[in-house]
């Protein structure tokens, strides 16, 4: 791709983006450009990557042919203003934020301008990233595949319809923290029966990890391939007799439809 990269924004989504395209090939570190107010983000990423730096957004919007708003969502009408006069006739902006749609950033904007809404998670950072994706009408098919391309670099890619990306958060986005949770709780108890607390992290963490990749690779039901695990009379299905005991499902349900909820909220939609 010789199209120059811009993010404004230089936080750890940005710099998992940045270092996702920049690795695969996708993009020569000459073509990528962020700006940010803090210096140490800079100086971090510019060490490392060898991409362009700079304080100014207005200098990022001018060069970008693709520009991701890697910013806190309450900030994105301030930024917005300062650059929509900047930024190139054809340049197709990205969103990472909860709570900002397609159309807040159209109006943001006030002109015809290509808009890409996305939905990352934190993953992202090691290379394992789940994001959602949709696009405004003015996109072309090329263009998807350049976007696609740039976040299939760190991770997987699914095309939603915008109103089902208000609830990615609660499954893809806001759930690493769920999962976490769990891996510390598993820990935990492999603690308490003895295992030390560095072994027990690895123990909890592989296993979710593998759980995770059979499920995506076999193609399996997760049901049935839980079913495998519990034999008669077993070790398993005694802890999953507990889980189930313990309301497990209705916690994971309950906390997710509290995130569908704020994220609606977000969007003002409730």
């Amino acid at each position: 791709m010789n199209k120059t990269i811009g993010f404004i924004g230089c936080g750890n989504m940005a710099q998992a983006i940045i270092g996702g395209v920049i690795s695969s090939g996708l993009v020569k570190p000459k073509n990528v450009i962020s700006s940010d107010m803090d210096n140490n983000k800079l100086n971090k990423i510019s060490d490392e990557l060898n991409i362009n730096i700079t304080n100014d957004n207005k200098e990022v919007a001018k060069v970008s042919d693709i520009l991701v708003l890697a910013i806190k969502p309450h900030i994105y009408n301030i930024v917005i203003k300062e650059i929509k006069d900047m930024v190139k006739d054809d340049v197709i902006i990205v969103i990472i934020a909860a709570g900002k749609n397609i159309k807040s950033v159209e109006e943001g904007f006030n002109k015809n301008i290509k808009v890409v809404r996305t939905m990352p998670n934190t993953p992202a950072l090691v290379g394992e990233g789940m994001t959602a994706m949709c696009f405004n009408n003015k996109i072309t098919d090329d263009e998807k595949e350049e976007v696609i391309n740039i976040f299939e670099s760190f991770g997987k890619v699914e095309i939603l319809k915008e109103d089902l990306i208000d609830f990615v958060p609660a499954v893809s986005g806001s759930s690493p923290a769920y999962v976490f949770m769990f891996i510390e709780a598993m820990a935990d108890a492999a603690v308490l029966d003895g295992i030390p607390r560095e072994k027990a992290y690895n123990f909890a963490a592989q296993a979710v990890l593998g759980a995770a990749k059979m499920v995506l690779e076999t193609g399996k039901h997760p049901g049935e391939l839980k079913d495998m695990v519990c034999s008669p009379k077993g070790t398993t299905i005694e802890a999953v007799a507990k889980l189930e005991e313990m309301g497990l499902r209705n916690a994971v349900i309950s906390a997710m439809r509290s995130c569908s909820e704020k994220s609606l909220e977000m969007l003002g939609k409730k």
